[in-house]
């Protein structure tokens, strides 16, 4: 992949069975079926359009994200993954990750999205352990979820799923125990994610009125602390601030955001970064469903916005997205996006206090101590 730019191409299927009390995406609960055949011909119209805008391109990874992409039949998958290939090439050695609920339901369609073309699954555990699945709002029972991910393992060479920590009452050791057992399923990649309390969701209500207490924040740097030890002593170190993987493992899509490259949002409220004659687009497409779904008919997108990106603007997503990462930037790669040097000062100060280093190359990594101060460090640098 090193000596052609990626392409990745993202999904969106936005219905859930139950909407997670933690969750701010864009996902909808329907309680009569989804015509998904009508979906799959809006798909195919945006992929289509897309395709127009963007020809040419050789896709490396396609991402069904959502939402629950394992609500969708494999047939549909299949469809959408056939309107990719119609529209662009698609790499021999292309990534295709769909996003699944490990309930019982869902894993028995696994060999189906094997057969439509899916290569890597992607499973939203989020917990060990059925009080905190049940806090969480989530479906499934432990036995469920490590179920599917030993039919996961059968269906697929490549899987990954996702844990939430700093939950409610959750300590260092209760954490540090379910981390080695996850571990000891996942294979080759884990997304692990501290909880956040994000305006608008019911558990954003409850916090604020103190019936939700998550832990403090010396208790949620010990948390972090443990997940980094536990993965690099285990072989999955931290490739990305989240994302945990062994050499070789990480994902290619998620990459592709990381590093600034280019990828077509397909899908209600899928966001995009498309390079048209020379000037970066930042897209996002109509959230609601059934709007979306009006509009693609109508138009043959469901575009909303369609930003130009200044080369200052570009340049600082690339330090904001590329920092996030273990491998870091190329700071030459910034100057040639924004015409102009990061600070040098600025990097020295920050290398003074441990929270950046800088390679022989000069290549600019967020040290250890750096990354739960991300934020503080790219704006720093950025200014």
């Amino acid at each position: 992949m090193a000596d052609r730019e990626a392409f990745g191409v993202y999904v969106h299927w936005p219905f859930c069975l139950s909407k997670c009390p933690y969750c701010d995406f864009n996902s909808h609960v329907r309680h009569a079926p989804v015509d998904e055949e009508r979906f799959v011909r809006a798909f195919a119209r945006e992929i289509e359009t897309t395709a127009e805008r963007a020809p040419g391109r050789e896709v490396s990874s396609i991402f069904l994200g959502g939402g629950t992409p394992s609500l969708m039949q494999p047939q549909t998958v299949g469809a959408v993954l056939d309107a990719i290939g119609k529209h662009w090439s698609v790499a021999r050695d292309v990534e295709v990750t769909l996003e699944a609920n490990p309930t019982s339901v869902e894993a028995t369609r696994f060999r189906g999205y094997r057969t439509a073309g899916v290569n890597r699954v992607s499973l939203g555990v989020q917990a060990l352990d059925d009080a905190s699945l049940k806090a969480l709002g989530r479906l499934h029972t432990a036995r469920e979820a490590l179920d599917a991910v030993a039919i996961a393992r059968t269906a697929f060479d490549r899987y990954s799923f996702d844990l939430i920590y700093a939950r409610p009452d959750q300590t260092p050791k209760m954490w540090e125990a379910e981390l080695k057992q996850a571990i000891g399923e996942a294979a080759e990649h884990l997304s692990l994610y501290q909880l956040t309390i994000e305006e608008g969701t019911p558990f954003f209500g409850l916090h604020a009125a103190g019936k939700l207490q998550t832990p403090d924040e010396a208790t949620s740097r010990v948390l972090y602390d443990v997940t980094q030890e536990v993965c690099a002593r285990e072989g999955l170190p931290a490739y990305e601030i989240s994302n945990h993987a062994r050499a070789g493992a990480e994902c290619k899509h998620n990459l592709v955001y990381w590093r600034g490259e280019e990828y077509a949002g397909i899908g209600p409220g899928a966001h995009g970064r498309l390079d048209i004659d020379g000037i970066r687009h930042a897209t996002a497409t109509e959230k609601r469903p059934e709007a979306w779904l009006m509009r693609v008919e109508s138009s043959g997108h469901g575009v909303v916005t369609d930003d130009l990106l200044n080369s200052e603007e570009r340049a600082d997503e690339f330090l904001l997205m590329g920092l996030r990462l273990a491998e870091g930037i190329d700071p030459k790669r910034y100057a040639q996006l924004s015409g102009r040097q990061l600070d040098p000062g600025r990097i020295a100060m920050l290398r003074e206090e441990g929270a950046i280093s800088v390679d022989a190359d000069g290549r600019l990594r967020v040290t250890k101590s750096g990354f739960p101060v991300l934020d503080a460090v790219v704006a720093d640098l950025a200014a």
